[in-house]
């Protein structure tokens, strides 16, 4: 059975790639649906959803199109999400493949390091670094990126670890191969499904993390994201609980894809296991 075939059996994880592929797209077409922008006032503000046309999740605090502000900031929570995962990447792996693969003293000062991240919360982490920085997209991604390798290294080197006892490593040995290209060229890539797997829920957890960011003011008040919508919206959610149901929403859906998507490849990669849970 094919990777395709095997992850399509799980119904949740195709709902998942649905509901992401129709996020996606959204976020594309967002100035074709709305190419006034976000921070346009169209209306007075507090209109309450449905009631008024053209403006179908009504009004924010300042008139703005609420469900432009959606449309619109879905383009910079996926990328707050995404870039930020490929930033962690870069740092968590090959940290985590030269402390597994060498081991020894280049292991224990990786995983010093590591655990030196790790004694910090990761929220509470992000804040400060978010408030030394200044709120900016940019700060904000580097802050996520910065609290979310530290699983990515340690995963890594495990998955490392235990590769590098299998008989093709040996043969690479005898082969001649330096240590850099048998771990760049034969280990590494027999480590990416666990890794990609937790790309998707890191990129879920980036977007979860950014907008509680934004929910204590410490968003981009320059930059439209769910995030800032939720955090904006947190003085008046009690007389106007669309400003932030809907972000909400949107958020909730989001990540709900991306975990279902995530368990889906998880089961697509490891048949065996999903199998042997199952009986």
């Amino acid at each position: 059975m094919t990777f395709w075939k095997r992850f399509a059996t799980n119904r949740g994880a195709v709902i998942g790639l649905v509901l992401l592929a129709a996020v996606i797209a959204i976020a594309l077409l967002a100035p074709v649906i709305y190419p006034g922008g976000p921070w346009k006032m169209v209306q007075r503000p507090f209109l309450v959803p449905f009631t008024t046309d053209g403006l179908p999740l009504g009004t924010d605090t300042l008139g703005r199109n609420v469900a432009a502000g959606l449309v619109h900031g879905a383009r910079v929570s996926l990328l707050v999400g995404l870039v930020s995962t490929v930033m962690a990447l870069l740092i968590g792996v090959p940290l985590g493949a030269l402390a597994g693969f060498y081991g020894g003293y280049v292991d224990e000062g990786a995983m010093r390091f590591t655990e030196f991240f790790q004694t910090i919360p990761n929220f509470a982490l992000a804040i400060v670094l978010v408030a030394i920085l200044q709120p900016t997209l940019g700060s904000i991604t580097l802050a996520i990126a910065i609290v979310s390798w530290p699983p990515v290294a340690r995963l890594v080197r495990a998955e490392v670890m235990s590769l590098k006892r299998r008989e093709f490593v040996d043969a690479a040995h005898l082969a001649g191969l330096s240590n850099i290209r048998i771990l760049v060229s034969e280990v590494l890539p027999n480590a990416v499904s666990p890794i990609i797997v937790m790309a998707s829920l890191m990129v879920a957890t980036a977007i979860l993390l950014e907008s509680s960011l934004s929910f204590l003011g410490l968003g981009d008040p320059n930059i439209m994201s769910w995030g800032y919508m939720i955090g904006a919206a947190r003085t008046v959610i009690r007389s106007a609980w669309w400003l932030s149901f809907f972000p909400g929403l949107a958020i909730l859906l989001t990540v709900l894809a991306l975990n279902l998507i995530g368990e889906g490849l998880n089961d697509a990669f490891n048949p065996h296991l999903t199998k042997k849970g199952r009986t």
